[in-house]
């Protein structure tokens, strides 16, 4: 097996660098137009359907994309491919695909609970209705074997336990399904409405592993 050694280099002075080791990935992409009168209309139909609460607000249905908003799905899908193949890079021909789908509606004072997504490989979140003061924060996945679990002076990309993500209308977010992560508290009046925006999850089908290794996966 091939070592791939690509540093990233932090920090850099005449007596030492710093290097970053196994980066975790969080793609960004924005959608350059705004929703349509259709998809607005679809968003509707959507909450009207049904919600149920959980911290925040949640649809019954979790397969929106099914049968909605066709065109932020192909959005999504396209990046996932760019996903695939910029950071997975796999070596034989997967196909990824979304699986659930579904609508949140976070009100103020309203809050996501800390989860991260089973059964899925990439997940991902569009943004619909946003304010300025809006994130989403992941969480240090090694941060309970880090010792000591001292307070630091200052933060930096090594010894902070979460990372916060500001996020804005039309943006699209996708990482590793088992990066655990939440939505905080915003107690903060909304001009703009609730916060709304569409999860999902995927997983793939092709050939994984290898078959001398002993872990060669087929999924069609």
């Amino acid at each position: 097996m091939k070592i791939l050694h690509a540093p990233i280099i932090e920090k850099s002075t005449d007596d030492f660098q710093i290097e970053n080791m196994f980066p975790l990935p969080l793609y960004t992409t924005k959608r350059d137009s705004d929703l349509d009168s259709t998809e607005e209309k679809e968003i509707e139909d959507i909450i009207e359907a049904g919600l149920y609460k959980e911290g925040n607000w949640t649809t019954h249905n979790t397969y929106i994309f099914n049968d909605k908003l066709k065109k932020i799905k192909q959005f999504c899908e396209k990046h996932i491919n760019i996903y695939v193949k910029e950071v997975l890079n796999p070596l034989k021909e997967t196909n990824y695909y979304i699986t659930q789908s579904w609508l949140n509606v976070t009100n103020p004072g309203e809050f996501h609970h800390l989860h991260s997504h089973a059964n899925s490989i990439i997940s991902g979140v569009f943004y619909i209705s946003t304010e300025v003061s809006d994130t989403i924060v992941y969480m240090d996945p090694n941060g309970k074997e880090k010792t000591p679990q001292s307070i630091p002076k200052d933060f930096n990309v090594w010894n902070t336990p979460d990372w916060s993500f500001p996020v804005e209308n039309n943006n699209l977010i996708l990482f590793p399904s088992w990066l655990t992560h939440y939505v905080p508290g915003n107690e903060s009046a909304r001009s703009n409405g609730p916060r709304i925006t569409i999860a999902f999850n995927t997983f793939a089908k092709g050939i994984f592993g290898n078959t001398k290794l002993r872990n060669e996966l087929i999924l069609s």
